[in-house]
């Protein structure tokens, strides 16, 4: 049976109304879900200052790794990152810097690898040298929080 002007009618202003429905629920799912935000209170667990000890010693040991090849280097920069990947720091600031250090070693030993290579490392070192910056400014500014905690920074400021 043919449909009729007015029920075709009908018919498309309910599925105008389903799409612009599962397209509001969608657009209410993606702001809620990118607007969770998880606790910013600083803590200073044995997890934490675990972690701050194997920042300090990642860190330090980059400088002994001038010494050593470029093959070295890379495969001590992806440890290192995998490393800090397994790290499980509760402190919010703590994590943040958990991730942007798993970001600069890897941008770091590609630099080192493409350089090896005689490419051009110049865009993989200054996002290294970028991540460390701002891991920087992370911890700069929870440090004072952490301290009254137990967390000291010092090491890795």
């Amino acid at each position: 049976m043919p449909l009729s002007a007015e029920n075709r009618s009908v018919r498309r202003l309910g599925l105008t109304a389903a799409g612009l429905l599962a397209m509001l629920t969608l657009a209410l799912t993606i702001v809620n879900t990118g607007r969770a935000k998880p606790s910013l209170a600083h803590t200073c667990t044995a997890t934490d200052r675990q972690f701050i000890q194997e920042a300090r010693d990642t860190m330090a040991e980059i400088g002994l790794w001038s010494d050593a090849g470029a093959s070295d280097v890379v495969s001590e920069a992806r440890a290192a990152a995998r490393h800090m990947g397994n790290m499980g720091p509760t402190d919010p600031s703590l994590e943040q810097t958990r991730r942007l250090m798993i970001g600069m070693l890897t941008e770091y030993g590609k630099a080192v690898r493409i350089h090896a290579r005689h490419g051009n490392a110049g865009p993989h070192m200054y996002r290294a040298y970028g991540l460390a910056n701002y891991v920087h400014g992370v911890l700069q500014k929870a440090q004072p929080a952490l301290v009254t905690r137990g967390c000291d920074l010092t090491d890795l400021l």
